[in-house]
């Protein structure tokens, strides 16, 4: 009896240790066709191929204005910190994959892009994280450990948001 008992108590200590190293590990598709790991941290994500890089992470609309006067910002801050930002904008106003291809031809931009429905997980969780109410444009600062340390809605200057990388950067 001492054995069976004892062999339980093992057992459901392994299934409790496994299951709190299990890590909720999600995933997106850009408009080229890339995919992307991102997994969850106990306070933000690591993306794939975005690690010790800041992460400016947006949710965005393709009519909204304050959305549109915030694309060339993060061109140009894309430009400007290629080496240690990344930006990634979900597009949450339903354009389709090729609809959103060309939207990002069109307005020249030099970051990731992707749609709500190639990200939706990613969208979900940092929605219920965040308590998003769908506001738009929506940013989300992640540093390079992958701790988010900023997420608001409305349209940020490019001079607020230089300020964020460089604090972001200490």
């Amino acid at each position: 009896m001492k054995k069976i008992l004892a062999s339980a108590i093992l057992l459901l200590s392994i299934l409790t240790f496994s299951q709190a190293e299990t890590k909720n590990i999600m995933s997106f598709t850009d408009v080229s066709g890339k995919s992307y790991s991102v997994e969850e941290l106990k306070e933000g994500l690591k993306i794939e191929g975005a690690e010790g890089k800041i992460v400016f992470l947006e949710f965005f609309g393709h009519r909204c204005p304050p959305c549109l006067k915030t694309i060339p910002h993060l061109v140009e801050l894309q430009k400007k910190y290629k080496d240690r930002l990344k930006v990634i904008a979900i597009e949450v106003q339903g354009l389709s994959n090729s609809n959103l291809k060309s939207f990002v031809k069109a307005k020249g931009i030099n970051y990731t892009v992707a749609t709500m429905k190639d990200a939706n997980e990613v969208l979900e969780h940092v929605s219920a994280k965040a308590q998003w109410q769908g506001s738009i444009p929506f940013m989300v600062a992640i540093d390079k450990k992958g701790t988010v340390t900023f997420a608001q809605a409305g349209m940020l200057p490019q001079s607020y948001l230089e300020k964020l990388i460089a604090d972001m950067e200490k």
